[in-house]
């Protein structure tokens, strides 16, 4: 398999071979289960307070004869409120009293996250990486439509630290109608997402061999990220197990075997 590697203005300025990486076919299944214990190592334990619904006045008296005894008085013995002069109150400290505790609260010792073994995260992230090349899935949710996949952009890339450079360079590559798709954010609205946060659609994946300077000047671009190739996730690579539309510079393309590597050990299972 061939790439063209593309300048900053745009021109072709030679072709490549891609690495053998690029080869392996696409396996939705192993990606989906990568992502998934991605996402669960985010996850955060949940628990309960322990006297939830119990720290109340409320006293059990007991059935049988006892003092403050509920028999013969058309209500249920439950756990009542003691009142002033004997008296008994609202039911108190079971599941089903107003205000009571819940049934079955979260356990914090409840296993969330689901581990992946290294070397399949590893087959995951080579599939990942191989699907960026895959043409007719990248078109299917994008606009861009320069062949022949992965996009590659010489070193020169590396070097740009302004967002009104990275982002002329990228509309000069064909990336402009994939970019103002993500300019218009949408919002969850509901009264359980109040805040109101903008959620910007993932479009042009950077991945470059240094990203100091472009990363400075991607991070103000909406839809756009950028990574280094020995921190790549199945995340950024592939969200929702499906390839996203990625641009690679010459550099991070020569040392993807070793960046697979180095971001599979820096995987925390």
């Amino acid at each position: 398999m061939e790439a063209n590697v593309y300048q900053t203005d745009g021109k072709v300025e030679k072709k490549i071979t891609l690495p053998e990486v690029f080869s392996i076919a696409f396996n939705e299944d192993i990606v989906r289960r990568a992502l998934l214990a991605e996402q669960s190592a985010r996850y955060q334990p949940q628990g309960h307070y322990l006297l939830a619904g119990m720290d109340t006045s409320a006293s059990y008296t007991g059935r049988y004869g006892t003092y403050r005894t509920q028999r013969h008085t058309g209500r249920p013995p439950r756990p009542r409120q003691r009142l002033a002069k004997g008296g008994s109150g609202d039911v108190r400290k079971i599941p089903s009293s107003v205000k009571g505790r819940r049934a079955h609260p979260h356990k914090v010792e409840k296993i969330i996250r689901e581990r992946i073994n290294r070397k399949e995260y590893a087959k995951a992230l080579s599939i990942a990486v191989a699907a960026t090349a895959n043409a007719p899935m990248i078109k299917k949710s994008y606009a861009f439509q320069k062949e022949p996949f992965p996009v590659v952009v010489s070193n020169q890339i590396e070097k740009i630290a302004r967002t009104k450079e990275l982002t002329k360079v990228l509309g000069v590559l064909g990336f402009a109608d994939d970019m103002e798709r993500s300019h218009a954010p949408r919002t969850n609205d509901g009264t359980r997402r109040r805040s109101k946060k903008r959620y910007f659609r993932s479009t042009v994946l950077i991945i470059a061999k240094d990203a100091k300077s472009v990363e400075k000047a991607g991070r103000n671009i909406p839809g756009v990220d950028v990574l280094e190739v020995d921190r790549m996730n199945i995340g950024k690579l592939a969200p929702g197990a499906r390839p996203r539309l990625t641009l690679w510079s010459e550099a991070a393309l020569e040392s993807v075997k070793d960046g697979i590597a180095k971001s599979t050990a820096n995987y925390k299972q």
